[in-house]
């Protein structure tokens, strides 16, 4: 661990499970569009490796990056893995022959898919398996309790420490959780698409971690104007903007930005450390659709 703490300090989603607010998205470390493999996999394998020496202690992954591309990545560069290291995956989706995400929630293909990530992670039971459901930046309504217990089961069996959803609504997160706890939800949310910002405060009340993803994603021209804006006065860039908005939102949001380089991962943790001051607060929060 370095001895600078990261940006944001630490979230405690339960009481073996402490994440660094700054973690890693692993899907870019395949290739393009999370499909095939890298063109260099010895780079892939340093940034994993530059992420832990910074810090990091939280890795999103699914093994339908690449598929399987990634997570074979990860455990080729940090397997053995640290004590203090929590690699958090999906399940819920295939990738088909063209690179396209059909779903895959039947019973048996989320047991296949758990059983695939021990296999290529090389683990004994998963941190954290989060269950998508929706499309990429929505939610899919409709019941989740055959999949959302198919998951428990698992759990049960020992091979799932926790239990996460992605791309899900508060009705879906209310009917997972008479079935099982939750530590994590995963969602589409930025400084210009905050459809959840009432589920974000409720889940902060339970100590539910929220994880944004694609925090510069979905952005209007004039939306994107206005952010850039305020990093040219900060004299930052909009990436920092971002990630420091998405920290200073709710203690209970965990930033999983993702880069194939060790420079713009290390950008990205020393990009985070920015605070912004009120004035500029008010600016961002001004501009959601």
């Amino acid at each position: 661990m370095t001895s600078t703490p990261l940006p944001g300090g630490t979230f405690t989603l339960a009481e073996d499970l402490t994440f660094t607010r700054i973690g890693y998205g692993a899907m870019q470390l395949a290739g393009p569009h999370a499909f095939g493999p890298p063109a260099d996999r010895d780079a892939a394998v340093a940034v994993l490796r530059e992420a832990v020496l910074l810090g990091i202690n939280h890795i999103d992954t699914a093994d339908y990056y690449g598929p399987y591309v990634t997570n074979e990545i990860i455990r080729e560069a940090l397997h053995p893995y640290p004590d203090d290291l929590h690699i958090v995956t999906k399940v819920g989706a295939l990738r088909d022959a063209e690179g396209k995400w059909p779903p895959a929630l039947a019973p048996e293909q989320l047991r296949q898919a758990v059983h695939d990530n021990l296999d290529h992670l090389g683990l004994d039971a998963l941190d954290v398996v989060n269950l998508r459901v929706g499309g990429l930046d929505r939610p899919t309504p409709g019941p989740i309790a055959e999949p959302f217990t198919a998951l428990a089961q698992l759990q049960q069996d020992g091979l799932i420490k926790h239990l996460g959803l992605s791309t899900v609504n508060a009705e879906q997160i209310a009917e997972a959780q008479s079935i099982a706890p939750i530590v994590c939800v995963q969602n589409f949310y930025n400084i210009a698409n905050r459809n959840d910002d009432d589920l974000i405060d409720s889940l902060a009340a339970q100590r539910i971690a929220y994880v944004p993803y694609f925090p510069l994603g979905g952005f209007s021209p004039l939306q994107s104007e206005e952010i850039n804006a305020v990093a040219n006065r900060l004299d930052t860039t909009p990436m920092a903007v971002a990630l420091a908005w998405l920290l200073q939102r709710s203690p209970n949001l965990l930033l999983i930005p993702g880069t194939s380089s060790v420079t713009h991962l290390r950008e990205n943790v020393n990009a985070a450390g920015l605070t912004l001051p009120k004035d500029a607060l008010t600016e961002l929060n001004a501009i959601a659709s």
